[in-house]
C-alpha cells in the first residue's frame, strides 16, 4: 500500500471536526473559524465552533457554535462566503447532522432538537426532550431524526409538527447516534464505556460493552456489514451481517495497540476501508479486505480530535490545531 502527504498544517486552534467539501478536506476549529487545506479560511462564528458536518449538497461546511449560530460557510473563488442558517439567542448549538437524500439539517440546542429544510426557508421544526440531547443522526432516507439524551434515544418524523416520539429507553446518558445503512439498527454511544443498540423493528436491545474507554466515533463499513467503534486500543468491529445484527456474535479488534486508544475513526460505508486516530497522536489506515495496516502519521503528539475519509484520502486534525492530509493511491 503506497501513500502520499498533501498537506500538513498548522490550525492554531483545537480542530472540533474535519469533513470533505467537494474533494478537498475543510477544519472546522475552536476559534470559530472554518479553514481548508489549501490554506483559504474564514471566520464563521463569534466563538468557538462546536459541530461540523458537510453540507448536504456537497458544497460547503455547516457548522454549530457557542454563538447559538448555524452556519454555511463555503468557497467562492478565493474568498469564503458565510450564511446564517438559524440563530437562537443566548444558547449553545453542539450537534448537528444532515441529509443528502432528503435536503434537510438538524441541529441540537440544549432540551431541542431543530430541523430546517435548506429547500425551503420557511420550514422550521423544533422536537423538546425532557433532558439535554447530546447527538442527532437522520435515518438512510432523511425522514426521521434519532436524538440522543438522558435515558435513551428520541425517534421523530423529521417533517411532522406535532408528535410523540418513540422512545428507545436504556438508563444512562446517550452521547451519538448512527442508523445503519439499511436503516435496521440504531446504534448509541453512551457517557459511559458502552456501547447500545436496538433493532428497530421490535425494539429488540443489543448490549455492546467492555470498553475501556469513551466511545467517541461510531460508522458502517461494507454496506453494513460491518459497525466500527473507537473506545479501544484498537478499532472494535462488530458483525451486522443476518437479521439480528451483532446479537450471540463477538466483536474483532483490528490495529490492537497497548501503548495507545482509538480516538476518533472515519469509515467508507459503501466500502472497506477504515482510518483511525489515536489519543497519542497518530493516524493509520487500513482496507478490511486485505487486513493491511498502514501508519499515516507515525509521529506522535497531541490526541487526534478530527478524522475525515473520502475514497482514498485522510484528513486529521488535533487538539493543538495541527492538522494532515493524505492521499491513498490504491488499495
Amino acid at each position: 500500500m503506497g501513500w502520499r502527504m498533501t498537506a500538513t498544517l498548522a490550525l492554531d486552534a483545537y480542530v472540533t471536526e474535519a469533513v470533505f467539501d467537494a474533494g478537498l478536506a475543510a477544519f472546522a476549529l475552536g476559534d470559530g473559524r472554518v479553514a481548508w487545506e489549501d490554506g483559504l479560511s474564514g471566520e464563521a462564528h463569534d466563538g468557538a465552533i462546536l459541530c461540523a458536518v458537510g453540507h448536504p449538497s456537497g458544497d460547503g461546511v455547516i457548522t454549530g457554535g457557542d454563538d447559538g449560530r448555524l452556519v454555511w460557510s463555503r468557497r467562492d473563488g478565493g474568498a469564503v462566503t458565510h450564511q446564517a442558517l438559524a440563530e437562537l439567542k443566548n444558547r449553545w448549538i453542539d450537534a448537528v447532522a444532515a441529509s443528502p437524500d432528503s435536503g434537510l439539517v438538524a441541529f441540537a440546542s440544549g432540551r431541542e432538537a431543530h430541523v430546517r429544510d435548506l429547500a425551503d426557508p420557511k420550514f422550521e421544526r423544533a422536537f423538546a426532550h425532557e433532558k439535554s440531547v447530546a447527538g442527532l443522526a437522520f435515518d438512510p432516507k432523511g425522514r426521521r431524526l434519532a436524538a440522543a439524551t438522558y435515558g435513551g434515544v428520541a425517534l421523530w418524523y423529521a417533517r411532522i409538527a406535532d408528535q410523540k416520539p418513540v422512545m428507545l429507553k436504556w438508563a444512562g446518558s446517550h452521547v451519538a447516534v448512527a442508523f445503519s445503512p439499511d436503516g435496521k439498527f440504531l446504534l448509541s454511544a453512551m457517557q459511559e464505556n458502552a456501547l447500545h443498540g436496538w433493532r428497530l423493528s421490535d425494539a429488540k436491545d443489543m448490549r455492546m460493552g467492555g470498553y475501556p474507554a469513551k466511545i467517541k466515533s461510531i460508522g458502517f463499513l461494507e454496506n453494513g456489514l460491518w459497525l466500527a467503534t473507537s473506545g479501544a486500543n484498537g478499532v472494535v468491529l462488530w458483525p451486522f451481517q443476518g437479521a439480528n445484527g451483532p446479537m450471540g456474535k463477538q466483536a474483532n479488534e483490528i490495529g490492537f495497540d497497548e501503548s495507545a486508544l482509538v480516538a476518533r475513526l472515519a469509515a467508507q460505508t459503501n466500502g472497506s476501508l477504515l482510518a483511525a486516530g489515536l489519543d497519542d497522536g497518530r493516524v493509520w489506515v487500513c482496507d478490511l479486505k486485505s487486513q493491511r495496516l498502514e501508519m499515516l502519521k507515525a509521529e506522535k503528539g497531541p490526541p487526534i480530535t478530527a478524522l475525515a475519509l473520502t475514497g482514498g484520502r485522510v484528513a486529521w486534525g488535533d487538539e493543538d490545531g495541527g492538522a494532515g492530509v493524505a492521499v491513498i493511491p490504491a488499495l
